[in-house]
């Protein structure tokens, strides 16, 4: 017995009169089709992993002329019906180009795709290309900009009408491969998390000041309602711990500006006027945004304290809504659940017309990093701290290009 996913199995009861049972194959375990089978069952909608018995035949939907089941509709109109279709090349290549509008630290986009055809599967990868050596020895940040683009191509894919299934750290023998999104049919009427997609594009780190108006409890809510719905925390610092956490922050900076291993990363992912690196990756000098003149919100200075010519110099917000996310441990589980929620959390902020930046530099220090945590959380870990505000929406930087980050197999 061998299969295709989109092909049908179909049980056929011993019980003279009953009713047979069918469902679609989702998902194969061998490459070469054989059993076992992810099945979605069309009496239940669930899906179950079947071993198929004597009584079990399969009904093969028919194929395209590359082998590969046929496509019908529309990138976007999450119409088609997603569950007798293969994604062409192109809708492959949409999906991972929007994957990869994530964040990352220094933009150094630590990631890479692999999409089974087979399988219907994306596979999320390390890519050590991105890998900041003194700032990120453990790959935590690593780790967090790939739950980001984890997180957009589940919002892409759902956007696309894709129900889908996302397992996390998949294989325990290779550690380097992060996650898996497997499409198995059409999406529900629960179209979460499709609704933040508009503002997968718009998205930028702004890296200018921020109006010192509040933030209402509205969208407080649903900032901190997103994070939860990825198994983390995220909390508003005020008072003293506000404080605390800006003048950790001052501290690292400080320390950035010094230290030789921090200095290195940090010019291995910038690109000042006339350099002539290809522009696919790190934070161009259009980016930096201006120096801060006074105000307490504590922004990386990218020109590493630099002089750069034209660069403007101007007044920061003095009391900066800062967020922060944390975990109940500190793993890489943990990291990618960071990067998933902080991710959706910088969507829905966007989509409520909120600026977003980072202020990750006390992160980088592991004897700063648990000074910054809220002392009324106990021993959570903090992953992320986010500046918000109302301001000038940031800069595009740039990314690699779709075919340098995916890999299509059969």
């Amino acid at each position: 017995m061998r299969a295709q996913v989109g092909d049908q199995l179909v049980v056929e009861s011993p019980t003279t009169g009953a009713t047979q049972r069918d469902g679609e194959i989702v998902g194969l375990r061998h490459d070469d089709g054989t059993p076992p089978y992810d099945v979605r069952w069309s009496d239940s909608d669930q899906i179950t992993l079947v071993f198929p018995g004597p009584d079990a035949h399969i009904h093969h939907i028919e194929h395209g002329p590359e082998g590969h089941l046929e496509e019908t509709g529309h990138r976007g109109t999450g119409t088609a019906r997603r569950t007798t279709r293969a994604l062409s090349e192109a809708v492959v290549m949409a999906l991972v180009q929007d994957a990869t509008a994530a964040p990352s630290m220094h933009n150094a986009q630590p990631w890479r795709f692999q999409y089974s055809r087979r399988n219907r599967a994306f596979h999320l990868r390390a890519d050590l290309r991105g890998a900041l050596p003194h700032s990120d020895p453990v790959l935590r940040a690593l780790h967090i900009g790939c739950g980001a683009a984890l997180m957009n191509l589940r919002v892409a894919v759902a956007h696309e009408g894709w129900q889908a299934t996302t397992r996390v750290l998949p294989d325990p023998s290779d550690p380097m491969l992060l996650a898996s999104v497997t499409l198995t049919g059409p999406l529900g009427d629960e179209d979460d998390p499709a609704a933040l997609y508009p503002a997968v594009h718009t998205r930028h780190t702004s890296r200018y000041p921020f109006a010192e108006t509040p933030l209402p409890d509205t969208v407080l809510t649903a900032l901190a309602e997103a994070a939860h719905r990825e198994y983390v925390s995220l909390s508003f610092a005020s008072g003293l711990h506000l404080q605390s956490v800006m003048d950790l922050a001052l501290e690292a900076e400080a320390r950035n500006l010094t230290d030789a291993g921090a200095t290195a990363d940090l010019a291995r992912f910038t690109r000042r006027a006339g350099d002539t690196r290809p522009a696919t990756e790190g934070v161009p000098e259009y980016a930096f945004g201006p120096r801060r003149r006074i105000g307490k919100a504590p922004m990386r200075d990218f020109a590493g304290g630099k002089p750069i010519p034209g660069r403007p110099t101007v007044d920061f917000e003095t009391a900066p809504h800062l967020a922060l996310l944390s975990t109940a441990r500190d793993q890489p589980l943990d990291w990618l659940r960071t990067g998933q929620a902080m991710e959706r959390v910088l969507l829905r902020a966007t989509v409520e017309g909120v600026s977003t930046s980072f202020i990750t530099q006390a992160l980088e220090w592991h004897d700063l990093r648990r000074p910054l945590r809220d002392p009324m959380s106990g021993n959570a870990y903090v992953q992320m701290v986010l500046r918000l505000g109302y301001g000038r929406p940031g800069s595009q930087t740039p990314r690699r290009p779709v075919h340098d980050v995916l890999d299509i197999e059969p």
